[in-house]
């Protein structure tokens, strides 16, 4: 499928590639995706930590790179709420620090 062609699946909702693991249900816009997606079920980690001492492998190469910043320290993900100097090395737990600010002042 060309490019046009993969960007229309997101606004009709269409996943024409669709997991063949039993039970699964998942369906993606792409093959790639889809590929991505399959290494859940299996052992395949093809992306390892390079950091001496450190056994980690990612399934993906983005979180090969959020893995990483747990060895450098970097807490790039911060909180723009004034008041608040939260900062974190994971997208995921700002997240949910801004749900739970969110909850705190209702």
């Amino acid at each position: 499928a060309g490019n046009l062609a993969r960007h229309k699946c997101t606004h009709s909702g269409e996943r024409p590639y669709a997991c063949d693991k039993p039970g699964c249900g998942y369906s993606a816009t792409t093959a790639g995706h889809l590929a991505t997606h399959k290494r859940t079920h299996s052992d395949e980690r093809p992306f390892p930590c390079d950091e001496p001492g450190c056994s980690y492998s990612a399934t993906t190469a983005s979180n090969l790179k959020e893995h990483k910043h747990t060895h450098s320290g970097e807490r790039s993900y911060a909180c723009e709420e004034p008041g608040y100097r939260y900062r974190t090395t994971q997208p995921g737990h700002l997240t949910t620090h801004k749900r739970t600010r969110r909850a705190a002042v209702r």
